[in-house]
């Protein structure tokens, strides 16, 4: 039995664990430490991805002039700029990668570590970039070429770019009237949702109130007012406020209210037995508390604020992206209807990234659990 256990404690020997040597062990972490740093700072970049912008703006250019002799030449040089400026920007992306993509390690200077991340971002969106050119070119082959899609309901991409470079001053003049209105409307509704949602979430008595008026009106969708709110209010613009502020306060006062109320017990018995007043414990636990549901209602009401924005312009603000789409569609101008439709995608989805960003900064411990 004791030479049994004496057995059982020696190390197996073989082919799976074989024995180095001193020197074999140093050789070995020596190699793993040089390895390790090489693959730190000199990171392998695919030349597929590298020139997947180039290749792909070639590409389209050559289709675009296959396809372009039916278009006016005003649109074929505009279009053919617009590649023009992605095959550039592709290459120099593609040059900062391979030069110095590969030579920003820690002990690098900060202009080669901040080089390293923006050749690492670009090669991440550079298939996506890609893929926008190539389905831009199908657009342009089925469009302006094959004819499949009905004109003038369908125009090519290169009438979409012209469209946008004519009316230049009458879109940024609309998307400017869409920002003012829409940053009206949306203070309005986080702050009235705000106060009442921590008012609902904190007080009982406001609780009782307060939850009856939400379940009535927080469910009927904010379109539905626009006819009662343009006849009681004096001007368009104030009842489009009224109208993208009701949108908004609706979602972000619930779950306000759900997370001032959902506040843990042991924050509060903390802050009040060393001898916090109900103020500290509204303002400096409970709200910092709900923050994460705060920030869920202020996303949640800037989506519903974006579709009571263009409604609102379209049916009675004579100004905004809105009554841009709603008048080029009264003439059969559907190339500039395609461009404030780009406009407005840009536009949302910058402020959408304003919102996440503010979010991460505030949220730290949460960064990154929800990406845009």
């Amino acid at each position: 039995m004791n030479g049994y256990v004496e057995t059982m404690k020696q190390p197996a020997e073989g082919p799976l664990t074989p024995a180095l040597s001193p020197e074999g062990e140093r050789e070995k972490g020596r190699g793993m430490g040089a390895g390790s740093v090489a693959s730190e700072a000199m990171p392998r970049f695919d030349a597929r991805v590298l020139f997947a912008i180039p290749i792909a703006a070639c590409i389209a250019f050559a289709i675009h002039l296959w396809a372009s002799k039916a278009q006016p030449a005003a649109e074929t040089r505009h279009y053919s700029e617009f590649l023009a400026l992605f095959f550039g920007g592709g290459i120099l992306a593609a040059i900062v990668q391979m030069f110095y993509g590969q030579r920003g390690g820690a002990a690098a200077p900060p202009y080669r570590r901040v080089a390293r991340e923006v050749a690492e971002r670009v090669q991440h969106i550079s298939p996506i970039i890609a893929a926008a050119i190539l389905l831009l070119t199908f657009w342009e082959v089925i469009t302006s070429s094959l004819r499949w899609l009905p004109m003038p309901y369908f125009p090519g991409p290169a009438g979409v770019l012209q469209s946008m470079i004519d009316d230049q001053k009458l879109l940024f003049d609309s998307t400017w009237h869409s920002l003012f209105l829409l940053a009206r409307g949306y203070a309005l509704g986080v702050f009235i949702a705000l106060t009442t949602g921590v008012c609902i979430g904190w007080f009982g008595r406001a609780r009782y109130w307060g939850m009856p008026l939400l379940k009535i009106i927080g469910p009927i969708p904010a379109t539905a007012w626009i006819p009662l709110a343009m006849v009681l209010s004096p001007r368009a613009d104030y009842s489009a406020v009224a109208v993208i502020a009701l949108a908004v306060w609706f979602p972000v006062t619930m779950l306000t209210a759900s997370g001032i109320s959902n506040t843990r017990a042991s924050y509060l018995d903390v802050a009040r037995t060393l001898g916090a007043r109900e103020r500290y414990l509204i303002f400096r636990v409970a709200i910092p508390a709900a923050m994460p549901n705060i920030f869920l209602g202020l996303f949640m009401g800037l989506g519903a604020s974006f579709l009571i924005l263009i409604v609102a312009e379209t049916v009675g603000v004579k100004s905004g992206l809105g009554w841009y789409v709603a008048w080029a569609q009264g003439w059969a101008e559907y190339g500039k209807v395609y461009a404030a439709l780009v406009i407005m995608a840009a536009f949302f989805s910058s402020i959408m990234t304003v919102l996440f960003k503010v979010r991460d900064r505030v949220l730290v411990w949460q960064k990154g659990v929800i990406k845009w």
